[in-house]
């Protein structure tokens, strides 16, 4: 998988998007850290969730 983000970028999490836009913090290998503004910073797998880049 060919990870399309960089530090910076505001993605969702479809699977939950309750979790509100987040910004990419950081990415290693296959986890990107991401700031979302309901429920702060998570560690997402991108190998188990695809998170969505948003144009804001």
């Amino acid at each position: 998988m060919i990870i399309n983000f960089e530090p910076g970028d505001k993605v969702v999490n479809p699977s939950n998007k309750n979790w509100g836009i987040g910004q990419v913090q950081s990415i290693i290998k296959d986890k990107v850290t991401v700031n979302f503004e309901n429920v702060g910073k998570k560690v997402i797998n991108s190998k188990i969730i695809e998170l969505e880049k948003i144009n804001t």
